[in-house]
């Protein structure tokens, strides 16, 4: 069973324009799939199809690059590019010769060298889309599909939320988002992550770095995941494994080059010291994090330790979702100033910094968000946008002037 994908609006629109579309992401995320329901099926089989899984034909690409392309003339789709990078300058000189919009359609799991490749071969040539498991909204088949803020137009727009039940909320925060979940909802999930954990280990990890002992790189993830929704502490990340802080962090840039963690990086408004200050990590499937840091049932989760955490990453990563499936970056950042004010999420749109705090609870109050008052002091270019407490209570209520209470529906 296809679920249809709101980035496939984003795909059309990079087919009008470039002659090279690239969908990258995590593993299983559905990228090919993604490719053949919105281009290859509708073009009824004039859009030649190859997969470099094949060894036969990988072979052939790493040996023969310069005839690859004459076997397989575009329109082409060309699946697993990342292990023939090789193949990249003849594609720039097939789409430099033919000035032709959609003529590659490229999908890789490896982000980091894929987009090596691609900056220094593609520059100008390729449309990107950066693909993610399901969002709350494809699972439930909604079709609305613009970028979350939580503004007025956000709101009139978006009109009927969804209506969901508490406890199917943390069956989706337990599974997870990983497409053949959904596709074959009696497929056992624990199963599934542990041999998605062996084969991104084994065929992603492997090809990106020699990470030396596996099982302590497995460990390592375990450990981030036990950490998500929390402050990065690369030292504390580094102790749990018994590795050294060096390759604790080229580790951590290894998750986050495969789309597994997200950093979201702190406000401020000196530019460069975004980059430097810690930020807070994520995981951006909350099924793998609840399987690596063990948490066997959805109410077990709930009531635990990490039930607040594992809301937040939902939340956190569902936003997230709503922007790369419109082919936009994340405008998102934290707020944490020396008086400890937090602000779970900045959205910062148009010239506004949009605020939004993150509870699980389902009795809201006026001082959840009281870290709002921080950016009453804001100077230009920066203005403060409305807010709102994005929450478990039933219905969208007003906080004052500006701000509301959001029920995770309006995501």
């Amino acid at each position: 069973m296809y679920i249809k994908r709101h980035a496939a609006i984003t795909l059309l629109e990079l087919k009008k324009h470039f002659p090279v579309i690239i969908v990258t992401g995590p593993r299983q995320v559905g990228k090919a799939t993604l490719i053949e329901e919105t281009i290859i099926k509708p073009d009824k089989g004039k859009i030649t199809q190859v997969s470099l899984d094949d060894p036969v034909i990988l072979q052939m690409a790493q040996d023969e690059g310069g005839r690859f392309f004459l076997d397989y003339k575009p329109p082409v789709f060309v699946d697993e590019i990342q292990y023939a990078p090789n193949l990249f300058p003849y594609i720039k000189l097939i789409s430099d010769r033919e000035k032709k919009t959609g003529l590659f359609y490229l999908s890789g799991s490896q982000q980091f060298s894929l987009m090596k490749d691609v900056s220094e071969s593609l520059a100008g040539r390729a449309g990107i889309i950066d693909l993610l498991g399901l969002s709350l909204r494809e699972i439930e088949n909604d079709t609305f599909n613009e970028a979350f803020c939580p503004d007025t137009e956000y709101i009139a727009a978006r009109k009927k939320p969804l209506k969901l039940n508490y406890d199917k909320l943390w069956n989706l925060i337990h599974r997870g988002s990983m497409p053949r979940l959904y596709a074959d909802p009696k497929f056992p999930h624990k199963a599934f992550y542990s041999a998605y954990l062996r084969t991104y280990i084994e065929r992603d990890v492997r090809a990106i770095v020699n990470v030396g002992d596996e099982k302590k790189f497995l460990s390592f993830i375990r450990s981030a995941a036990a950490r998500t929704a929390q402050m990065l502490n690369i030292a504390k990340l580094a102790e749990d494994t018994d590795v050294s802080r060096t390759t604790a962090e080229r580790w951590l840039s290894i998750l986050v080059s495969s789309n597994l963690v997200f950093l979201l990086r702190p406000f401020h408004v000196n530019i460069s010291k975004r980059e430097i200050k810690t930020p807070k990590l994520y995981f951006l499937d909350t099924g793998l994090a609840a399987y690596l840091t063990g948490w066997d049932t959805p109410k077990v989760m709930r009531l635990g330790a990490m039930g607040g955490a594992f809301f937040e990453t939902f939340v956190i990563t569902e936003i997230i979702k709503s922007y790369i499936n419109r082919g936009i970056q994340p405008p998102l950042y934290f707020y944490r100033d020396k008086e400890q004010r937090e602000i779970d999420l900045l959205i910062w749109r148009n010239g506004r910094l949009y605020p939004i705090e993150i509870k699980m609870t389902a009795n809201p109050e006026r001082k959840d968000i009281a870290a709002f008052n921080a950016l009453n002091d804001l100077r230009p270019p920066y203005e403060r946008g409305p807010g709102c407490l994005i929450c478990c209570y039933s219905d969208l209520v007003s906080l004052g002037e500006s701000d509301k209470i959001l029920p995770f529906g309006w995501l």
